[in-house]
């Protein structure tokens, strides 16, 4: 390795660590929802939490194709969520993902274990499921919508997560995507803590990761059905 190579590896290791650091600091601190984007739903199951990811894109299709598009979303069709997936089972020595998932993401969280907390239909899904992410082979489960938000069973960190489509006129859209977690007790909270400010980055990644091919698809294939 050349020593320029070199001494660029050591910035984004330094990097990285200084990323986690942060990332540590400010748990529990998440950044309050701007007006476009509460969402009852959310607050319905879980008001409180720990960490926020939010992610959202201009679509020029109308929210109901929009939705349906990320809905159908194949996570292995895009590159980078496969590497990603892959360099989480090379640090953690997690078996590798299987390879017998249905089609579409809805299905394939179902199949993992997600539980399907709330549904509007052509505006929002909001799944949610309780694991500990920070095993090597973690395992989701759902929990019944009714229990959802009271659910405290010890060791474990609850996750809800939405697809969300809003409409902004007939023919464009707004795509949105939150995730919201929060652990059910003090252990589970210094466990997800430390997982987080090391792997949030991946899952930041593939979260952006998804807009561009949901906006792709919709744009096509509404372009497809007016013309």
């Amino acid at each position: 390795m050349t020593r320029l190579g070199m001494l660029g590896g050591m910035a984004a290791v330094s990097a990285y660590l200084a990323y986690a650091g942060v990332t540590w600091l400010r748990y529990g601190r998440p950044r309050p929802a701007g007006p476009h984007e509460r969402d009852e739903f959310l607050d319905r199951f879980m008001p409180l939490y720990d960490v926020v990811e939010r992610q959202h894109m201009a679509v020029d299709a109308p929210a109901a194709v929009t939705l349906d598009v990320a809905r159908m979303l194949a996570l292995d069709t895009i590159p980078l969520a496969r590497a990603i997936f892959r360099a989480r089972d090379l640090l953690l020595g997690s078996e590798p993902r299987r390879n017998d998932l249905p089609a579409g993401l809805i299905d394939e969280m179902r199949a993992l274990g997600w539980g399907v907390l709330a549904e509007e239909p052509g505006s929002e899904i909001v799944l949610g499921a309780v694991t500990r992410p920070w095993e090597s082979n973690p395992t989701f489960h759902a929990v019944d919508p009714r229990h959802f938000a009271q659910f405290a069973a010890p060791g474990l960190v609850k996750i809800v997560w939405t697809l969300r489509a809003d409409p902004v006129a007939p023919c464009a859209s707004i795509f949105r995507t939150e995730t919201r977690a929060m652990p059910t007790d003090h252990d589970a909270s210094a466990r997800f803590r430390t997982y987080w400010a090391f792997l949030s980055p991946g899952i930041r990644l593939i979260r952006r990761a998804t807009l561009g091919p949901i906006k792709h698809t919709a744009e096509r294939r509404f372009a497809a059905s007016a013309g």
